[in-house]
């Protein structure tokens, strides 16, 4: 027999049995057994995938009341109950683990109870009161889990790339360009396989990172398309069932309007919720970014390094002391964690890799995985760019009396020889200098290989560094 509910409880019942929720919870009863059953990383689900789910549980509220599927003051109310939390009101009611019941049923009851509960709050009523809003005959009318979730975690990962990746990469693209611009008569030393190569422009380095960004927000562009397309309406299996024939077209356009996206109802609804291919190819196209920031954050340590015993062709503005014991010590550190959060962005996309392909039949149950590893992705990378560009990039200095020592000094300035001279007479050169110490011009000079006016022409360090115009 079941206890009965306090002043401090209330009674609910599902297809189980009773239990007792707390009195000032709007979760309700599938929320507690997710609770109890699932206390495995201790992590909550993130607000831009509530947001998710809210807006898609507003888009079915609107378009089931406009259809007669759900008594349209009840529709009205879900609405506002969900704008209200959209706001951020009981943002600490959504409170299951992100390792949880596959599909992600869990999480979206936990959604359906608190929209219900607030919205029997609006109208005056007790929560709990089912029977007058239910969550699963009201709130989740004509939807399943096996709908709802593929389509919130293309919304989340739209409403992310929006809101923190797409500005991020901008503001990065053009702070890099006007260093660019900035540096563009610093000659440096190039260097392949970490040895001495041809002279280079340091502003050419930031412009290459430039463009570098800008193709990776095209790409990434390109493919979160695939989430514009919804399988929301497929209900259970993709097959509609329990939706009016004009809800899923409707829907698409509600929701449409809710986040100004071109989104469109699927071909085919049982494909829609079976594939996770597009959250796999929006997901791959972050690791690539990842990949390339690895690369520009590494550079940037090398280019920094020392002071002394390092590079030290640019200053990286110091943020905060580098050291426990040692005085004076600055450390690369916004550059060290770029590189921390696209390792854990790589393991993600492994992650959601092996989920993707986890499904069976008609649906992936893996769906909470990719959904907290995508979104999350989007945003760390999203912070971690936006931190990059205002607090490491902008405030870069070039060391240029450095930098052009290093070009001055380098072997491979016989390179540009090699027409004049030849390969082999342009080699002894370079393996002379090495061991003498001797300068390559005094060298060439000293054996007669070139005029002093000649050599100085080829070996014009600013011309050698210039890019060829397009």
């Amino acid at each position: 027999m079941s206890e009965p509910a306090s002043s401090e409880y209330r009674l609910e019942r599902d297809s189980m049995g009773d239990r007792q929720i707390p009195a000032n919870a709007y979760y309700g009863i599938q929320t507690l057994r997710a609770i109890e059953n699932f206390p495995i990383g201790g992590i909550k689900p993130l607000p831009t995938y509530v947001d998710a789910c809210l807006l898609i549980k507003k888009a079915t509220a609107i378009v089931n009341g406009e259809l007669g599927c759900i008594p349209r003051d009840i529709a009205q109310t879900i609405v506002r109950a969900a704008d209200e939390i959209l706001k951020g009101s009981f943002r600490d009611q959504f409170v299951v683990d992100i390792y949880q019941a596959g599909a992600g049923t869990s999480h979206h009851m936990n959604v359906n109870e608190v929209l219900a509960n607030r919205a029997l709050e609006i109208l005056g009523d007790k929560k709990g009161n089912y029977q007058r809003i239910s969550p699963n005959d009201h709130v989740n009318y004509g939807q399943s889990t096996n709908d709802v979730i593929p389509t919130a975690i293309r919304i989340g990962a739209l409403l992310a790339l929006e809101h923190s990746l797409y500005p991020a990469l901008s503001g990065a693209i053009a702070t890099l360009e006007h260093k660019g611009n900035e540096f563009q008569e610093v000659v440096k030393s190039g260097r392949t396989h970490l040895q001495d190569a041809v002279p280079v422009r340091l502003g050419e380095t930031f412009r290459a990172w430039a463009q570098i960004l800008t193709d990776h927000k095209v790409r990434i562009e390109k493919a979160a398309e695939d989430l514009l397309v919804l399988g929301l309406g497929g209900s259970a299996a993709g097959t509609g069932l329990n939706t009016h024939p004009q809800y899923r077209e409707r829907v698409a356009e509600v929701l449409s309007e809710l986040i100004d996206k071109p989104l469109r109802s699927a071909p085919h609804l049982m494909a829609a919720m079976q594939s996770m291919a597009p959250f796999v190819n929006v997901s791959g196209s972050l690791r690539n970014l990842a990949q390339d920031l690895v690369k520009i954050s590494h550079d940037l340590r090398l280019m920094d390094s020392g002071p002394k015993t390092g590079f030290k062709e640019i200053q990286l503005p110091p943020v905060q002391p580098g050291s426990s014991i040692m005085p004076g010590k600055y450390n690369p550190v916004i550059a060290e964690m770029t590189s921390m959060v696209c390792f854990q962005v790589m393991g993600y996309d492994t992650a959601i890799a092996f989920a993707a392909q986890a499904g069976q039949l008609e649906l992936n149950v893996m769906m909470p995985l990719i959904a907290y590893d995508l979104i999350h992705s989007i945003e760390i990378l999203g912070n971690t760019v936006d931190v990059l560009s205002k607090r490491c990039l902008s405030g870069i200095e070039a060391r240029r009396d450095r930098a052009l020592a290093y070009a001055e000094g380098s072997l491979a300035l016989v390179t540009a020889l090699n027409p004049h001279i030849g390969y082999l007479n342009a080699a002894a050169v370079a393996k002379e200098s090495l061991e003498t110490g001797k300068s390559i011009r005094q060298i060439v000079l000293e054996k007669e290989l070139m005029s002093s006016e000649k050599l100085s022409q080829v070996l014009d360090l600013e011309k050698m560094s210039t890019l060829p115009k397009r």
